[in-house]
């Protein structure tokens, strides 16, 4: 008698010493085929699983996209922007083709820049265009060694609001790339007193505070085999925030939640889902203590997809706090993720307004953050209509 096991080692079904996995089909005992060694990144694996497929080609409301690039600074180093000059990144007619077959009402370009640059983008866009751009400004680093930079700084987001700036937007680059000597000494806190005036200028002014301070759990751990996004950051490895004097995670959620905290009558918008979607319960513990926070979607379907029942709920708990956002750029293959088009949207929409299982995140043969797929979470007609629109047309005041 022999048991089970026993028998499929004799079939060849069971991995021994010396011994594969199976044959291939028509291969006889003794001519098993070999699987030829094959590179991670060619590796593009098709799914088996036969599941509904929908296809969403329209939002099922009017939308508001809160977080996309449609300009940028002509000049930066070590990711501080040194000049308010501006480049477009796509014009008018383009993005309008785009928003109008995908039901997108504006589009809110969060990197405006400062002085000359916004007055440019604004009137470009937002003028141009009235009700379907809307422009934020940028603090300009580049005078903070200034001894009267806080003064200055307030004033600027007061003459950015009078070009027609609807907000601010603040980088990483506060907290992990601007250093005392602009580029060079130790890194400059992000609850740094001299930003005060600042945050209190958009409070007065009613100018709500876009804020990227941190980015996905994986880029602050080493980048070995346990990381679940190796090869987004083998690829990138200028991405890693591991070691050298950056502080961690929690060090910079703690000093952004400082900043909330002393400037109640200022909304800060926390991008990317709080800058932790992998933690959705430390993002409900900081909406609960702060009613002058809010959330966007950005670039942060890939990490609630995967969680669809507890995104579920905090969808349905936030539902007045979560504003839908793309982090959408109409250029670029760095992030082929955000890429202004019809798949990027389509996605989006199949995510938020259907049940379907294990589909891509991205529209990219290979995942672009990690190798797994994401589940739709089916929201209701009342709460798509506020994650779609009325969130942000409230912050903004539309």
């Amino acid at each position: 008698m022999i048991n089970r096991r026993q028998w499929l080692y004799g079939m060849g079904l069971v991995a021994g010493s010396g011994m594969r996995v199976g044959r291939a089909a028509g291969v006889t005992a003794g001519n098993e085929a070999h699987a030829a060694p094959l590179e991670l990144s060619q590796y593009e694996p098709r799914s088996m699983l036969h599941v509904h497929e929908s296809r969403v080609d329209r939002s099922r409301f009017p939308l508001i996209d809160f977080h996309t690039h449609i300009s940028g600074s002509t000049k930066s180093e070590n990711g501080v922007e040194l000049s308010p000059d501006r480049e477009y990144l796509g014009t008018p007619q383009e993005l309008l083709a785009v928003m109008d077959r995908k039901n997108i009402r504006a589009m809110v370009n969060l990197t405006g820049g400062y002085d000359h640059g916004l007055a440019e983008a604004v009137a470009k866009y937002d003028r141009a265009y009235p009700g379907r751009f809307y422009t934020f400004t940028e603090p300009f680093y580049s005078r903070f060694k200034q001894p009267d930079y806080p003064k200055r700084q307030a004033q600027a987001i007061e003459q950015a609001h009078r070009d027609g700036g609807r907000g601010l937007k603040i980088l990483k680059t506060l907290g992990l790339y601007l250093r005392e000597n602009i580029t060079s000494g130790s890194l400059v806190k992000i609850d740094d007193a001299r930003f005060d005036p600042m945050w209190d200028a958009c409070g007065q002014l009613n100018l709500p505070v876009a804020i990227h301070i941190s980015d996905p759990i994986a880029f602050f751990t080493p980048t070995d085999r346990f990381n679940e996004r190796y090869e987004e950051l083998n690829n990138h490895p200028d991405w890693s925030f591991h070691g050298g004097d950056f502080p961690s995670n929690d060090e910079l959620i703690a000093a952004r939640n400082r900043v909330i905290a002393r400037h109640p009558k200022t909304q800060f918008v926390v991008l990317h889902v709080g800058n932790f979607a992998e933690d959705l319960q430390n993002v409900s513990e900081n909406l609960d203590r702060y009613p002058n926070m809010f959330v966007d979607l950005a670039a942060r379907i890939g990490e609630l997809g995967r969680q669809p029942r507890t995104a579920g709920k905090f969808f349905d708990k936030y539902q007045d706090r979560i504003l839908f956002a793309t982090d959408a750029t109409p250029h670029g293959d760095e992030f082929p993720q955000q890429v202004f088009n019809d798949n990027l949207y389509e996605i989006y929409f199949r995510f938020l307004e259907t049940e379907d299982e294990y589909f891509d995140y991205a529209p990219a043969k290979i995942p672009p953050q990690g190798r797994w797929r994401i589940y739709g979470i089916g929201l209701p007609e009342t709460i798509l209509k506020k994650v779609y629109y009325e969130n942000s047309a409230r912050i903004l005041r539309i």
